[in-house]
């Protein structure tokens, strides 16, 4: 019997799945695009709700067979009261498409990927009509929240109630690691056997490693790649700090950074860049993917992961450095829960908080070849023996086994 006679197994009747995102494009989100291939595959028809963004215009595209369809978004500043605006136009649109897609043909589960926290709301008008819900918990939104504005209040309080609120209509929810499953479990009051880690792992026929671009060293010795969002709580201020510190007062002037990525944060960190005289020595390519991403961090020496120790960012998995992993790339990161159950002995750890400690493990690896190699050696074995994606397929058709039983 082939794998993919195996995989249709799962999904004899051919169910129909709706996953529904708000905060990035498809087929941008590289978890949501893979657990939407491997439904394919394993028999699911799959359609997917998501916002347009740059270079994802169309408001409806079918790709390898998954019909996507986008709405817009409200361009809103990143303070408190604007995201109950964004959250009422995508609630708005997620409506209204489900509505539309579910007249064409019967929605057998909605499978809501956070954040935010409200697409519960879409779920619960659906489940009279007999549709499932899954929660595939992407982010801890009140912790997100704390995160990015550095305080609580009623805002915050909102946020814990509408998590509750998900959990508690949730037939089953995905856990992107051990410490989500946890908080699953206790704070959504979920049975454990309701709710499967499915990690982020890598695909290891997209993620392969390219010729290195000198260009992109510009004349430098050394090349630090990193990749991810540009945002507030990823701790790029502090990165950006911390290579002030190894130009100006280390005197290294032979180390190029490269960091890829969007955000609401980009302008400004460009505008700090300049601030603190050290733009010459970063370079801000905006959002990359494919082959051009992949060029960037096959080029790096190694990468990094400046994340803060916080209640989020302690228990999330960051998707660079599975990433960072899988080209075999040695990587600095702050010592936290979850990112240490990633990398393992694939990195080198600074003390939280301490930003000279970390300026001092990237100096520490840029300047020990042999080093570097055997944490990226390191680093890629994990990904081929416990963390690539193909490792996480069955977990998912675990999941919809129970949520369709």
């Amino acid at each position: 019997m082939s794998a993919q006679t195996q995989a249709n197994e799962h999904a004899p009747t051919r169910a129909h799945v709706l996953i529904i995102v708000e905060n990035l494009p498809l087929p941008f989100d590289r978890r949501v695009w893979q657990q939407a291939g491997a439904l394919r595959d394993a028999g699911y028809a799959v359609s997917i709700i998501c916002p347009t963004a740059e270079g994802y215009r169309e408001r409806y595209v079918e790709i390898d067979g998954i019909a996507i369809h986008r709405h817009p978004l409200p361009n809103l500043p990143g303070a408190g009261w604007a995201y109950p605006l964004e959250y009422a136009a995508a609630l708005f649109w997620q409506l209204r498409l489900t509505t539309r897609i579910a007249r064409r043909r019967r929605v057998d589960v909605i499978h809501a990927c956070n954040p935010p926290d409200t697409i519960f709301l879409v779920a619960g008008l659906a489940r009279p009509f007999g549709v499932r819900f899954l929660f595939d918990h992407h982010d801890l939104c009140p912790e997100l929240f704390v995160a990015k504005f550095g305080r609580s209040g009623v805002m915050y309080r909102l946020m814990r109630a509408l998590e509750r609120a998900t959990f508690a209509l949730a037939k089953v929810s995905i856990a992107t690691n051990d410490s989500f499953k946890q908080i699953a479990c206790t704070r959504g009051g979920m049975a454990e056997e309701d709710v499967f880690v499915v990690r982020s792992g890598p695909n290891l026929d997209r993620i392969r490693a390219l010729d290195p671009d000198p260009s992109l060293r510009k004349g430098r010795a050394h090349l630090v790649g990193y990749v991810g969002v540009m945002g507030e709580q990823e701790g790029l201020d502090d990165l950006l700090r911390m290579v002030a510190d190894i130009v100006h007062e280390r005197g290294r002037t032979d180390i190029q950074f490269c960091l890829v990525g969007f955000g609401p944060s980009l302008k400004s960190l460009r505008t700090l860049a300049k601030q603190l005289l050290i733009d010459e020595y970063v370079d801000f390519p905006g959002r990359l993917d494919g082959d051009a991403l992949m060029r960037v961090l096959s080029s790096a020496d190694i990468c990094i992961s400046p994340d803060p120790k916080n209640e989020m960012n302690d228990h999330s998995t960051m998707n660079k450095i599975l990433e960072y992993m899988a080209l075999g790339k040695a990587l600095v990161q702050y010592d936290l829960i979850e990112g240490r159950a990633s990398a393992a002995d694939a990195a080198l750890y600074a003390r939280a908080g301490d930003r000279r400690d970390f300026a001092d493990k990237i100096l520490q690896l840029i300047d020990d070849p042999a080093l570097r190699q055997q944490l990226g050696d390191i680093g890629r074995r994990r990904i081929e023996d416990l963390l690539a994606w193909h490792h996480e397929v069955p977990k998912l058709l675990a999941a919809y086994d129970r949520v369709l039983s």
